[in-house]
């Protein structure tokens, strides 16, 4: 029997938050838009990669992916120092 409360998109489609959470989201480095790929969200100015875990984005500047080539997140375009 089909439950009516579950999403006919199946599992991948719950490992990635609604549209309005996604369009609130921003790079927390230099608070660019972000654009989805997979699930991951990336900074549209620096590249940084946020992984999307069970639903919910892990926005830690520490747990981010660098973008390929920088090795720092003093090297990206919305690194700003204090």
């Amino acid at each position: 029997m089909n439950d009516p409360t579950k999403s006919a998109a199946g599992p991948a489609a719950e490992a990635v938050p609604p549209a309005e959470l996604l369009e609130l989201l921003v790079c927390p480095l230099g608070k660019k838009p972000l654009r989805l790929e997979g699930t991951n969200l990336v900074c549209t100015e620096c590249g940084l990669t946020f992984r999307i875990e069970d639903g919910i984005p892990n926005m830690l500047i520490e747990d981010a992916q660098l973008p390929e080539g920088k090795s720092a997140v003093k090297e990206l375009a919305c690194y700003e120092p204090a």
